[in-house]
């Protein structure tokens, strides 16, 4: 089971931590892509649900290495897009990565609950994805989308339901558990704060509709080796991004925890051929 209490780590935590480059968000992205069954990508949900006609004026916020907004770039060729992100570094990685393109592309340094860079109504489409749990002030932030927004505009937020990858969170506990760790090490990633349980009532306040999209797909790992990879760059479930009060862990227990989840997924691919994660996730559309 996943524990309702949950890591806390603000967006400045993400800028000077675990987005000083792109390396475990280049990870994950390359995990899920290349590990999924389902046979349509991320990319494809989202490029239903913005439902485009490619001329629109596109705000990614929290935009990363720009893996996303550069495979939707192709379906707003006539459009404008901007890049908007806290962290210098992976907003230089996006700008490296659509750099050429004719589409024309701004690319800007902020925080997503403050907007103040654009003037009412100056987007068709605003999207978050995956992003909003680090958001300081999520009010603010959903106050300001629909500031910016243009009537008849959409704002797309990408979020997981909170028992998604459930047999992640089972081996790391059941690891944990093995070494007597500390009791506040048993929590949940950042993204329960913001779900596709809790998210409607969250962004109904600040748009007349919020139409909630949910999708499945499972990760298979056929070596025990990718999928360990994938639980670095999730910083071990978080457990080493804001370890909470207390010293701080040292290398030591994360090199023993790695082996013990290693021993347990090894030992469900002997038996079944592969170590599967559930994927429940999908999107609100708000407009």
């Amino acid at each position: 089971m996943i524990p309702e209490r949950y890591f806390e780590l603000t967006a400045e935590d993400a800028r000077d931590s675990y987005f000083t480059d792109t390396s475990k968000l280049d990870a994950k992205q390359l995990v899920h892509d290349r590990f999924r069954t389902n046979p349509l990508a991320l990319h494809d949900h989202l490029i239903r649900a913005l439902d485009l006609r490619g001329t629109e004026e596109l705000l990614d916020l929290g935009c990363g290495n720009g893996e996303i907004l550069a495979r939707i770039r192709p379906y707003l060729a006539a459009g404008n897009l901007v890049a908007f992100d806290i962290a210098p570094a992976v907003l230089e990685a996006a700008r490296q990565r659509l750099d050429g393109v004719a589409t024309p592309c701004e690319f800007i340094e902020g925080s997503a609950d403050d907007l103040s860079d654009f003037a009412g109504n100056s987007f068709d489409r605003v999207m978050a994805i995956y992003m909003a749990h680090y958001v300081t002030d999520l009010q603010a932030c959903f106050a300001e989308v629909r500031r910016v927004l243009r009537p008849g505009g959409r704002f797309l937020v990408a979020t997981d339901r909170p028992d998604s990858m459930v047999e992640m969170y089972d081996v790391h506990f059941a690891a944990l558990r093995d070494m007597d760790a500390r009791e506040d090490l048993f929590r949940a990633t950042p993204k329960a704060r913001i779900s596709l349980e809790n998210g409607a009532e969250q962004l109904a306040p600040h748009f007349a509709k919020v139409e909630r999209v949910d999708w499945q797909d499972q990760l298979q790992f056929g070596k025990a080796e990718h999928f360990l990879a994938f639980y670095r760059s999730c910083n071990y479930c978080c457990a080493s991004s804001n370890p909470g009060p207390g010293e701080a862990l040292p290398p030591v227990f994360f090199t023993e925890l790695e082996d013990r989840v290693h021993e347990r997924v090894q030992a469900v691919i002997d038996e079944t051929g592969y170590f599967a994660l559930t994927k429940y996730t999908g999107h609100f559309i708000c407009s």
